[in-house]
Parts: structure tokens; C-alpha cells; sequence
């Protein structure tokens, strides 16, 4: 009996062992982990697609096995995977006849356009969309339809600000997407009229890009695709393991599922308009969980549109405030009823917010729709953290609804960041289109114009991937580099948390894993 008990026990622990036999083990590296609670460990073990156990080189080579592969970092600097909370599918991806231009708000000059659109017309098949970026300057210009019905007219050509809120189309576009001399404005949208006139000029705002989108997206769906595994490809390089997407159309649901790309991938639906109101019955059937790396989750707005356009425009709907700007595109009973449906419902709500008025009005309603305790549980974002003028009340009332501030690098010199984290306001990183996390880092960490804004490189990365997962309700699963989370990792180029901040963006991954797969490789050297 007692042999038996004895051989019992033996098979059980065998069991017990060969279970805990990590299948890649990472050791003598410097792994910075995201946990405060333990912020560098030496080596780490991965299982399935799972992290096994942290900690000193001696404790992790207790998992090995003949079957294990061990690399050694040889004091490479290893980081959890970065979540890129904020992307869009690209306008450029959508088709192959495009052009892009360096952001800045003015943008190319009008000569340069219009060779760029020459250029591509003469490779163009008839009916074949021509894209390209603009700035303010051409977008201003009310004479570019007429040039570009010269230059292409028997293509529709579709050319788009950068930072996505306004696009100047061609007669031949306009007739294709069936929008009328004389169409009336969709919700939160509107189309630029010409003086004294119901007639539209080719240029147009916010919501009433969406049908723009929707055709372009349906173009060419094979160069879309192949554009979506060359972004996922760069973003790999760069140890980028999430990408939080704001989706348009349900089609594009499946142009992902088809470029089944080596990254976690979240969808978020972010719908259009028509002049009856917002579109959301296409989206009532769509499949949240289509792949094992992929799924479908929260719902975004533009609730306002961007400086750029305040200034072009001079929309100046508070004359008793004139430093104020940010007039909401949405009517206040539109964001009402969409901070109702938050409230309630059990959908993430994240708006694009960055007008200092139109902040203090979604405050304001948020106030009076519910209790702050109620807000907190429903990790509402605002986009971009536009802080830069927030008064002392608005940013008591962030604090207080538990908001989530995404901050976006590239615009936000002037925002809120440490003082925002000092005060235990949440701070997430929505780049918005920068594939570089390390350039991110550098801005966040060393080029706020108040240097007391800077935050420390720790804390960049703890926002770019622990607090995006909070940002994503998958702070349990992913974010941080602790046993049983998710293996998602990036090993480093350089130690980011001991070079100078100007040499950041020089920063890519050695290595990098996404659900305990390597999907990308180099040689590790001395």
C-alpha cells in the first residue's frame, strides 16, 4: 500500500513538473515588467501563449527543459508589447493610386498637387479612384474641384487632410457617391457651400466623409489587404503587438480577417450619419470574437472637429469667450442621448474631443446624466487629451469620472501629463496614426512646452502598455509581464531607460513575441 502511495505521489509530481516546463525562456536580460509592484526582473519563462514565472536567472532555469528554447538577451532591455490604442485603417491603403505628403497643417502647395494627381492620372484606368494628402492650403483653395475636373475627368479623385476631418473631392467623385449640387448636411457633417449659395464646392467636413470612406473602402479590397500586412509589418519591427483600430464599416472586418496579421487587433466601431441621424443598424450583427487574435468592442464619436478647422473657418460660437473654441459637431440631445446609452449600456463609449468648450459641455452632461462612481466602471475615453486649456473645474470632474486621458504625442506638446498622473488622472497613449513608439516616448518624455509636463521613461511605457490595456478592459490579460499574462513581448535595440531622449526614436525590436509566438527575429548580438 505504501509503495503504491509512493508511486501515486512520484507520478503526480512528474506530472506537476513536466506541466511547468516552459517552452522559450528569456534570460539575462534587463525586463522591464509594467508592475510597479515589481518593476525589473532578470529572466522570465513562456508557456503556451502564457508568461510562466519571473524572475532571476536562477529561478527560471528551473522551467527548462531538452525541449525548451532559451535565448539568451546578453542584458538586452525587454519591455511588454506596446498597444497602439488609437489607429484607422488607412486612407492611402485604400487604393494603389495614391500619394502621401510630410504632416504639417498647410500641407503641399498647389503645384505640387496638382502634379502629383497629373502623375497618377496617366497610369489610371478610367473610373479608377486617385488619393492623396493634403493640408489647409489646397483644402481652402475653392478653385481645386475645377482643376481636378481638368486634370482627371474620368476619375474620381478624393484629397484628404491628414489628421482625417476634411477632404476636397472632384465632379466625377461627387457624381459616383451620388451627393447632389444641392445635398443637404449629414448629422454632425457638412458639406462647404459656395458664397451667397446652397451649392457645394467639392469640399467637405467631418460626418459627410463617411460615404467617401465606404466606396474607397470597397475598391480595391486586395490592396487593401496586402496594405494592412505591410503596416502590421512595420508595427512588428517596432515591438507594436496591439493595435486598437477605429473602424468605419463592417466590411473591413473582413479585409482583416483575411490579412491574418500577427498582432492582437481590436475593431472598434465607429459609425456614420445621414441627415436622419446616426447609422448603427450595421453594425448590430457584427462578429465580436472572429479570430483568436481579433475582437470587436467599444463605439467612437467625433464629438468636435480640430483647431485646424476652427481657424479656417473662425467658428466662434462663444463671443463672451473668445479664447474658447471647439463648437460640438454633435447637438448636445445627439450627445445626451450617446452619454445615455453609455451609461446604461455596457459598450465602451470613446470620443474624439479637443475643442476646451466642447470638453466642458461633455463634462457638464456627464455630470448630470449620472453618478461619478457609475462613470468610473464605464472607463469612458476622451481622445487626444486636448488638456492644454482645461479649467480647474473641468479637470476635477475628468479626476472624478474616472476618464481616461488618451493622449496623442504628436499633438499634445502643450497637454496635461504628469500633472495629470501626479493628481492620479489616467493617462493612456493614443498615437493616431505614429508607428515609431519610441519617437512617442522621446516627445512625451522630454519635449512638452512646460518640461514639468515631461513624464519619466517608465511611465511613457507604463501608459503604452499597462494603462492602454486598462484603456481596453484587458489590463488582467495583457500589459505588464507578470506569471499568467499573456506573453506579448518586445525585446529592445537599445536600453531605452538609460540613453539620452533624442536617440528614442533610433529604438526596434530585436525580437518580438505576440501570444507567445515569435513573429519576428533578429540575431541577438554581443
Amino acid at each position: 500500500m505504501k509503495k503504491y502511495l509512493l508511486l501515486l505521489i512520484i507520478a503526480f509530481l512528474t506530472k506537476q513538473t513536466t506541466a511547468q516546463t516552459a517552452d522559450i525562456i528569456l534570460t539575462n536580460g534587463k525586463i522591464f515588467t509594467s508592475d510597479t509592484g515589481k518593476l525589473y526582473v532578470q529572466a522570465l519563462a513562456i508557456k503556451g501563449n502564457t508568461i510562466l514565472a519571473v524572475g532571476t536567472n536562477e529561478e527560471i532555469k528551473e522551467f527548462a527543459s531538452a525541449k525548451t528554447k532559451t535565448i539568451n538577451l546578453q542584458g538586452k532591455t525587454v519591455v511588454p508589447g506596446f498597444n497602439d490604442a488609437h489607429d484607422h485603417p488607412g486612407f492611402l491603403v485604400s487604393v494603389s493610386k495614391s500619394f502621401s505628403c510630410e504632416f504639417s497643417v498647410a500641407g503641399p502647395d498647389k503645384k505640387t498637387v496638382i502634379d502629383s494627381v497629373s502623375r497618377l492620372v496617366k497610369t489610371a484606368k478610367p473610373g479608377e479612384w486617385i488619393n492623396g494628402m493634403i493640408g489647409m492650403t489646397v483644402f481652402t483653395d475653392a478653385t481645386m474641384r475645377g482643376i481636378l475636373d481638368s486634370l482627371a475627368p474620368n476619375n474620381p479623385v478624393g484629397l484628404q487632410n491628414p489628421w482625417g476631418h476634411g477632404l476636397v473631392l472632384n465632379s466625377h467623385a461627387l457624381k459616383l457617391l451620388h451627393i447632389a449640387e444641392d445635398e443637404p448636411d449629414p448629422l454632425a457633417g457638412w458639406y462647404v457651400r459656395k458664397a451667397n449659395s446652397n451649392l457645394i464646392t467639392g469640399a467637405l467636413w467631418e460626418y459627410a466623409q463617411w460615404p467617401v470612406w465606404r466606396v474607397l473602402a470597397a475598391a480595391e479590397p486586395e490592396h487593401y489587404i496586402q496594405g494592412l500586412k505591410l503596416y502590421a509589418d512595420e508595427q512588428i519591427k517596432m515591438g507594436i503587438t496591439t493595435v486598437q483600430f477605429m473602424n468605419n464599416f463592417p466590411l473591413v472586418e473582413d479585409y482583416f480577417i483575411k490579412a491574418n496579421l500577427p498582432q492582437r487587433i481590436r475593431l472598434i466601431p465607429f459609425p456614420g450619419t445621414t441627415k436622419d441621424g446616426r447609422n448603427l443598424n450595421e453594425w448590430k450583427n457584427i462578429n465580436t470574437h472572429p479570430t483568436s487574435l481579433m475582437y470587436v468592442s467599444g463605439i467612437k464619436y467625433l464629438i468636435d472637429g480640430t483647431p485646424f478647422e476652427e481657424a479656417c473657418l473662425n467658428r466662434k460660437p462663444y463671443p463672451d469667450k473668445p479664447n474658447w473654441y471647439g463648437r460640438t459637431d454633435m447637438p448636445v440631445d445627439t450627445i445626451k442621448q450617446i452619454l445615455k446609452e453609455a451609461y446604461y449600456g455596457n459598450t465602451q463609449l470613446l470620443m474624439h474631443i479637443v475643442g476646451d468648450s466642447s470638453m466642458n459641455i461633455v463634462l457638464t452632461l456627464m455630470k448630470q446624466a449620472g453618478n461619478d462612481a457609475v462613470w468610473k466602471s464605464k472607463r469612458v475615453r476622451f481622445e487626444h487629451n486636448a488638456t492644454s486649456n482645461a479649467s480647474a473645474a473641468d479637470v476635477e470632474m475628468i479626476k472624478d469620472m474616472g476618464i481616461i486621458m488618451a493622449h496623442t504625442p504628436k499633438y499634445g506638446h502643450s497637454c496635461h501629463i504628469q500633472s495629470f498622473l501626479d493628481k492620479g488622472i489616467i493617462v493612456s497613449v493614443s498615437p493616431d496614426g505614429t508607428t515609431n513608439p519610441f519617437w512617442d516616448i522621446m516627445v512625451m518624455t522630454s519635449q512638452q512646452t512646460d518640461p514639468a509636463e515631461n513624464t519619466t521613461v517608465e511611465q511613457a511605457v507604463i501608459a503604452y502598455t499597462k494603462t492602454n490595456a486598462y484603456a481596453e478592459f484587458t489590463e488582467k490579460e495583457k500589459g505588464t509581464l507578470m506569471p499568467g499574462m499573456l506573453a506579448d513581448i518586445a525585446v529592445l535595440s537599445q536600453d531605452i531607460f538609460n540613453i539620452p531622449k533624442e536617440q528614442l526614436p533610433t529604438t526596434k525590436s530585436l525580437l518580438t513575441i505576440v501570444d507567445g509566438k515569435i513573429v519576428y527575429e533578429q540575431i541577438i548580438k554581443d
